[in-house]
């Protein structure tokens, strides 16, 4: 039994799904979390269907200590296959979806000493509140150490419907404009 926050396609039936899209085509299935209007516009919350996965590197030579999440799509790709390799021999197919790689299947149980605590920095410097990850698998590039996690927290995205029915994902700077009145919403509709 799994307790990923990412349950499969099956066990969900009766939730809407849509696909986002990224720059490059890719695509992302995504359940309907919640439907909005706000000004006039009609917005999503949604979070993906399969899990999503983070890939972290130790460069040993540097700090072992530290992780670095690999973000850059170059380096996604360069260890890509070698992640999707090691992840099949636990029965979970890795795919390269719209703005996060996905893993589907069966998750295997949370185990506490397997929980990767990540201190991220936003762009402009400041930290943002830890992440954790449940570790899925590691492996060998070149020499340096990849494991592969999935968030603990599920992972949502904001999306505005066009005039022509297609999804966009907010930008930052459109979701902090919208933000206090989703967040207002949002609570109103859990009480």
């Amino acid at each position: 039994m799994s307790s990923s926050q990412y349950p499969q396609e099956n066990e969900h039936p009766e939730t809407e799904s849509v696909m986002l899209t990224d720059e490059d085509g890719r695509l992302l299935e995504c359940f309907v979390e919640q439907r909005f209007a706000l000004n006039g516009a009609s917005y999503l919350l949604l979070r993906p269907v399969d899990a999503p996965i983070a890939i972290v590197a130790w460069d040993e030579a540097i700090d072992p200590e530290e992780a670095i999440l690999l973000e850059d799509d170059r380096d996604l790709d360069r260890v890509f296959p070698d992640a999707r390799a090691v992840l099949a021999e636990q029965n979970l197919m890795l795919k390269r979806t719209a703005f996060t790689p996905t893993v589907e299947g069966e998750l295997p149980e949370v185990q506490e000493s397997q929980i990767l605590t990540l201190e991220l920095e936003e762009e402009a410097g400041t930290a943002i509140d830890p992440e954790e990850y449940q570790f899925l698998a590691s492996f060998y590039f070149n020499k340096d150490e990849y494991g592969v996690y999935t968030p603990l927290a599920p992972l949502l995205f904001f999306a505005k419907e066009t005039s022509f029915g297609k999804l966009e994902v907010l930008s930052p700077e459109e979701f902090r404009e919208v933000q206090p009145v989703l967040e207002e919403w949002m609570f109103e509709d859990l009480d």
